[in-house]
């Protein structure tokens, strides 16, 4: 599984002009099943992806992101395994 930590690199009017098309595509990688989760970080310094795909599809699919084609964020990707989940998101564990 994968956590990938975004970090806005530039003023917030670039990151405002660029989030339409960032949101555009989030959406489609939801759809295209490539995360399980995202948002923004608090104070809203950049957004936080959850995705359990493999790390060739990540990394296709982040390389098509506005943010990141646009160099509006810093991209941390950080890899972990799953062993123990809350009651009902056992779909995460890894196997």
């Amino acid at each position: 599984m994968f956590v990938v930590s975004l970090t806005y690199k530039v003023p917030d009017e670039i990151v405002d002009f660029h989030r339409p098309g960032h949101m555009a595509w989030l959406k489609d990688a939801f759809d295209a099943g490539t995360f399980l989760a995202s948002g923004r970080r608090v104070p809203a310094t950049g957004g936080v992806l959850l995705s359990k795909v493999d790390r060739a599809t990540l990394d296709a699919s982040l390389a098509k992101d506005p943010f990141y084609s646009n160099g509006v964020a810093e991209f941390e990707i950080i890899e972990f395994t799953a062993t123990s989940v809350a009651e009902g998101y056992e779909n995460l564990l890894d196997s």
